[in-house]
């Protein structure tokens, strides 16, 4: 599977910003880059075109032996995280090398992944809209119960993937169709129209679609 070319950043927040015609728009703020190339791989060696980038710059004490290891390699600096662009092609830029935001422009469609905020435990109505129980007569206490969740003797057990309660959010969540708003290269920053998932200070990939 191949992935077009991206950039990891950090959610700060949403805005507004209103556009000539005097209408407002909802923004999602995202700080990003640069990111150094830390490593790239190519088909020969390691059977598939990659380029490893990091990003959010870290103290030595945060980091393991190994990583501090594998970014001298690099000698771009010690960060907090690493991800893969799978390419199509050999990869044209070289170790040390930074992605920035000169890739993004206006107008530009993209897919955002990030980690969706957590609910906690949560009951079926919640987590996956389920319609609660009658209110009728004779039902007492279980108007938002699950209802039945298996057969009789046969099968005898509960399916794998039953839609139950429990713990709902914190997950790998991709947002497809985003529009880019805005670039801002000298405060670091990309507006995108609407939400992007997860907390503000959240760790976000962007990527062309």
């Amino acid at each position: 599977m191949s992935e077009k070319m991206g950039i990891l950043g950090r959610k700060l927040g949403m805005t507004r910003i209103f556009t000539g015609d005097g209408a407002a728009v909802s923004v999602t703020v995202i700080k990003a880059g640069p990111c150094p190339v830390t490593q790239i791989k190519t088909v020969d060696k390691d059977g598939y075109s990659a380029l490893q980038i990091a990003f959010d710059v870290a103290k030595e004490k945060h980091v393991s032996k190994a990583m501090q290891g594998h970014f001298a390699k690099a000698n771009a600096g010690i960060y907090r995280t690493v991800r893969e662009l799978r390419l199509e092609e050999p990869a044209t830029q070289s170790v040390g090398d930074e992605l920035t935001l000169d890739m993004f422009v206006a107008g530009d469609k993209i897919k955002v992944t990030g980690t969706s905020v957590g609910k906690g435990y949560q009951g079926v109505m919640r987590r996956w809209n389920f319609a609660g129980i009658s209110d009728g007569h004779g039902n007492e206490k279980v108007h938002r119960n699950a209802g039945s969740i298996g057969n009789n003797t046969f099968p005898g057990h509960v399916f794998k993937g039953k839609k139950m309660a429990g713990h709902w959010g914190a997950e790998r969540v991709t947002q497809l169709g985003l529009t880019i708003v805005e670039v801002r290269p000298e405060d670091g920053v990309i507006l995108v129209k609407g939400t992007v998932p997860g907390p503000s200070n959240g760790l976000v990939f962007v990527r062309k679609q």
